[in-house]
């Protein structure tokens, strides 16, 4: 049997080897030598993997809006409560005055007995001065008051006029008929006077030259 090429062709060796066997460097254009074998996984290049890269959890600050707005609020419902706290107290004030005042309007005529008598020399001793007393004691205390003398500028507003004298240029009391009360600013009763000019000392005759 005849071959019609008997002729072998030449058997090439490429050598495929990153590092030089004769200087253990990496050949020209190898960067990274290949791993020899048996030596397990190829070093790979330096690089970052992102997947693997945990980012820290990012601190979302609140805005500087809704912070001045809840301020705000925070703010106004302390208002709300402080004028709400002076408006209770305030009111319970008042029905305390209102209460003291009606109960206080009531024994008024008591009092008046009571300096009818004095005026009439029925208090300078004896067990009733001793009960007048303490009872005028505690009439002062809640802070009962009375007003209303001679001499002083007839105001229309606690006096009650019942006669009048003059041309009403400078109105004083002349005569206290009954005298005012008040418990602290609050006119219980207005004091009943008669109204007199006062007089003035223009008015008042000069004396005769000696």
């Amino acid at each position: 049997m005849t071959s019609g090429n008997t002729e072998q062709e030449p058997v090439t060796f490429v050598d495929k080897r990153k590092v030089d066997p004769l200087t253990n460097e990496p050949r020209e254009g190898d960067a990274v030598p290949e791993p020899l074998a048996g030596t397990g996984t190829a070093p790979q290049p330096d690089s970052v993997d992102e997947e693997a890269v945990v980012s820290e959890p990012e601190i979302v600050e609140p805005e500087k809006d809704e912070v001045a707005e809840l301020t705000a609020d925070l703010q106004r419902l302390q208002a709300e409560y402080t004028n709400y706290r002076r408006r209770t107290d305030r009111d319970k004030q008042s029905v305390i005055d209102n209460a003291k005042a009606s109960v206080v309007s009531q024994l008024l005529p008591v009092l008046d007995d009571l300096e009818r008598a004095r005026q009439h020399g029925d208090l300078e001793t004896g067990p009733l001065k001793s009960v007048a007393d303490k009872l005028a004691g505690v009439f002062t205390t809640i802070g009962l008051s009375t007003f209303g003398a001679t001499g002083d500028t007839f105001d229309p507003s606690i006096h009650e006029a019942v006669s009048h004298e003059g041309d009403g240029s400078n109105p004083v009391v002349g005569i206290l008929m009954r005298p005012g009360y008040k418990l602290g600013d609050r006119v219980l009763r207005t004091a009943m006077v008669g109204v007199v000019d006062a007089v003035q000392e223009s008015d008042a005759p000069a004396s005769e030259e000696q």
